[in-house]
């Protein structure tokens, strides 16, 4: 698939030289990738380098904040049972086992729901208030849902049972009747930071309760971990607050994991000196969601809240096996996918994708959806029937706000939610053909082609011998990488390759790239599936490469080496 190469703008030279000159002669490519960020003072380029849970924002400051506190304490006085109830993917399922199992170092009267995807559907059910009514429950803390439920709360306050919502979806125009709405997406919030995950917002519910009791954060910061996994896994902006809790809880992943993900990353067979934002997307979040989407999230849950070693490793070999068989189901229904558009001229020829199959596994569908945009670059809805109506997932292009596409086709729907790149959604299976069609109408009418062409977005210009230990050092510190804080991508013009390019692998490409004009110093490259690039790379004539520089462990040794996102004559 062709990539279009965009290049971010190049920083004002004189803010460049100064900010350089006030970092101790800071690298100048290095202070405009800071520049790019928005840190342009010496105070925000320590903030950056040097994070630290001071920089906080008051947990106060969020609307509810204090009338959910003042809730829980309630509670915790009169002895009343609280249930803390999360949804089925990661970023639920970390929610929970962080607020319960914070709460559960001091109080005793409390239990935790996870919805069953499959018969309860996502977020506050019926049945998990029925469930709390049966078992004498009068308050529940719903994590990552509960935005848009005002039927689900409107019955729950006819039965006597009180909610305080933690979620970080979009609010519909109505905001549910509980006793506290905590999301900083409310438009009548003023909190500083919007992009919190579910789980960040369940922290700050916690932070706030602890420090209002004066109990002591040791308890709720040495989950941290857990709370970097949510962040990491739910691709929300790794920036403000969310970068300090992620720079902690990654510290805490490598230093000294809870026992599940400990146990995971074995079974993974993850050896790796020191894990990323990278490694937790692609090992820790598929198995706990994994969990969820093929059986239940609360084993994923028994495992995050597991303080033993051995039951730990009994319940991660359990989600592992989940994980085996989700990778099969994923791989057959991409397969069945693509298939299905190839054999649809008129599905070639447009701008979306959506596609329906009563059989499919509700649980890949998310998965199958980004596996389609790999091959077909566009926003894509993949069905499947669930409890007699056609159960969705969304996902989109970058730059394209696929929620607000599906929000302008909400007529059609039974209910919808989520965010710009990722949503689901409910409807009649009779509704599906009028689905497609007014969704493949509202997306051509509102894209532009170029969105439609996958992006690299190109942070500054390098040369190849710029790239040294010192700057790799310096560069390392921009971590942790995600969202709004990407990896950089550098282009080098010029380049040759020192004779000894190959294919390895699924057609990947291992080469060592140097500069025209200087054929003795090379640097090792892999080009993940960029093995058609070999006729170019060997046909004598200079080549522009994009890429980021990592660190390659091979046989207990650390190397720097070339990321190659694309090359070009």
């Amino acid at each position: 698939m062709d990539k279009r190469w965009t290049q971010k703008p190049k920083a004002d030279k004189n803010l460049v030289e100064s900010l350089s000159n006030e970092l101790n002669k800071l690298d100048f490519t290095l202070t405009e990738l800071l520049i790019q960020r928005g840190i342009d003072t010496f105070e925000a380029a320590k903030q950056f380098f040097r994070p630290s849970l001071k920089h906080l924002h008051d947990p106060f400051l969020m609307k509810d904040m204090q009338e959910a506190v003042n809730r829980l304490q309630q509670a915790i006085e009169k002895n009343e049972n609280i249930l803390v109830y999360g949804d089925y993917d990661v970023d639920g399922t970390t929610a929970v086992s962080l607020v319960y199992g914070f709460l559960q170092t001091f109080y005793p009267n409390i239990d935790y729901y996870i919805p069953d995807r499959y018969a309860e559907g996502y977020g506050i059910s019926f049945t998990g208030i029925d469930y709390a009514e049966d078992n004498d429950i009068s308050l529940i803390i719903a994590l990552d849902c509960g935005i848009k439920a005002i039927d689900k709360i409107e019955y729950a306050n006819k039965k006597g049972i009180d909610f305080i919502i933690c979620d970080h979806h979009t609010p519909g125009e109505e905001i549910p009747k509980a006793v506290a709405v905590l999301d900083p997406k409310r438009t009548d919030c003023n909190y500083p930071f919007k992009e919190l995950s579910g789980c960040g917002v369940g922290f700050k519910l916690m932070y706030a309760y602890a420090q209002s009791q004066g109990i002591s954060l040791d308890a709720l910061l040495d989950r941290l971990d857990i709370l970097a996994v949510s962040i990491c896994a739910d691709i929300v902006p790794i920036v403000g607050e969310n970068r300090i809790l992620t720079y902690f809880g990654i510290q805490k992943l490598n230093d000294n994991p809870q026992p599940g993900f400990q146990a995971m990353l074995n079974l993974a067979n993850v050896k790796k000196k020191s894990l990323t934002v990278t490694d937790v997307v692609f090992t820790l979040a598929p198995r706990i969601n994994a969990a969820g989407r093929i059986e239940s999230g609360n084993k994923a849950v028994e495992v995050m809240l597991s303080d033993n070693p051995d039951s730990a490793l009994e319940g991660g070999t359990y989600i592992d096996s989940h994980n085996n068989d989700r990778r099969e189901l994923d791989a057959s229904i991409t397969e069945q996918a693509l298939a299905m558009i190839e054999a649809d001229e008129k599905l070639m020829q447009q701008k979306t994708t959506m596609l329906y199959d009563a059989s499919w596994h509700k649980g890949v569908i998310g998965i199958v959806a980004s596996r389609c945009i790999e091959s077909y670059y566009r926003p894509t809805i993949i069905l499947t029937e669930s409890n007699g109506k056609a159960a969705g997932s969304a996902r989109s292009v970058k730059g394209y706000n696929v929620y607000d596409a599906i929000e302008k086709c909400s007529d059609l729907l039974t209910q919808f939610g989520g965010h710009k790149y990722a949503a689901g959604m409910t409807l009649p299976i009779e509704n599906i053909e009028a689905f497609q069609q007014k969704f493949e109408e509202v997306v051509s009418a509102s894209i532009s082609e170029d969105l439609l062409t996958p992006e690299i977005e190109i942070d500054a210009e390098l040369e190849v011998d710029q790239i040294t230990a010192k700057f790799y050092k310096v560069l390392k510190q921009f971590a942790p990488f995600g969202p709004e804080n990407m990896k950089p991508v550098f282009v080098s013009r010029g380049l040759k390759e020192r004779g000894y390019a190959k294919i390895v692998g699924n057609n990947h490409l291992k080469l060592d790239l140097l500069k025209a004009d200087n054929p003795n110093t090379f640097y090792p490259a892999i080009a993940f599936g960029l093995g058609d690039k070999l006729e170019l790379i060997r046909s004598g004539k200079p080549f522009d490469v994009a890429y980021t520089i990592e660190e390659n462990e091979w046989n207990g040794k650390v190397s720097l080496q070339l990321n190659v996102k694309d090359i070009r004559e």
